[in-house]
């Protein structure tokens, strides 16, 4: 390790993404017990989400990983774009080794992008892209700033928030494409379900998605 390395980490040492916890020298990203503990989402048993050909998730949205990714969301941590990335790009390699001839992802609003600062799917979309070695395509725009998802309850009631709220953009390079679209955290799919559908109206071939994480979901309606 250079000298300039060595003293930035005294400086600023790295930390467990999802913990917190400050990393020791063979230790990347994550701390040990986290790549061993956290909630991973398995390939099997995967329910069937709308308009979409196919979905992953690195893990379930919960515990540490929720925390982490608040924390990425809502307190500037855009740094751990870079983690998510690298991790998401990782499974998508492993699931679909043929690959996707569009690489795009979930926007937020204007509005939202303005007091956040930042749109961190945007931002996990160029860190998927740098691993991928595919340039993100902004595929679509959402064009009304409606209420958060996270605070309505009820499937058909999110479908109904998110109804119209997207248009697609860059359509001449859509058409009859394999469209991997991504997203920080799926919930009970009804925002990617309405970006998808928005797509394939345009002229998408095939969706599919790749989330940071998913929550578990729920027996009773939620």
């Amino acid at each position: 390790m250079k000298i300039t390395d060595q003293i930035l980490r005294w400086l600023f040492p790295p930390k467990c993404v999802l913990c917190g916890k400050v990393l020791n020298e063979e230790e990347t990203d994550f701390c040990h017990a986290c790549r061993i503990e956290s909630p991973e989402c398995p390939v099997s048993n995967r329910r069937k989400l709308p308009f979409l050909d196919s979905w992953l998730a690195v893990w379930y949205y919960e515990d540490s990983v929720r925390d982490s990714i608040l924390r990425f969301k809502f307190r500037r941590a855009r740094g751990y774009a870079g983690t998510y990335g690298r991790a998401l790009a990782m499974k998508i390699q492993q699931e679909h080794p043929e690959g996707f001839d569009c690489l795009t992802w979930v926007p937020i609003s204007p509005l939202r992008k303005f007091t956040r600062g930042y749109d961190q799917v945007e931002l996990l979309a160029q860190s998927v892209g740098r691993e991928l070695g595919v340039e993100p395509v902004a595929l679509l725009q959402k064009v009304r700033h409606n209420r958060p998802q996270s605070g309505i309850v009820g499937d058909a009631q999110r479908r109904a928030n998110v109804l119209g709220a997207y248009r697609a953009v860059n359509t001449d390079v859509l058409q009859d494409k394999k469209v991997l679209i991504l997203d920080d955290i799926i919930t009970t799919g009804a925002t990617l379900g309405e970006c998808a559908r928005v797509l394939l109206t345009a002229g998408a071939g095939e969706i599919h998605c790749g989330a940071v994480a998913i929550a578990r979901r729920q027996k009773q309606s939620r």
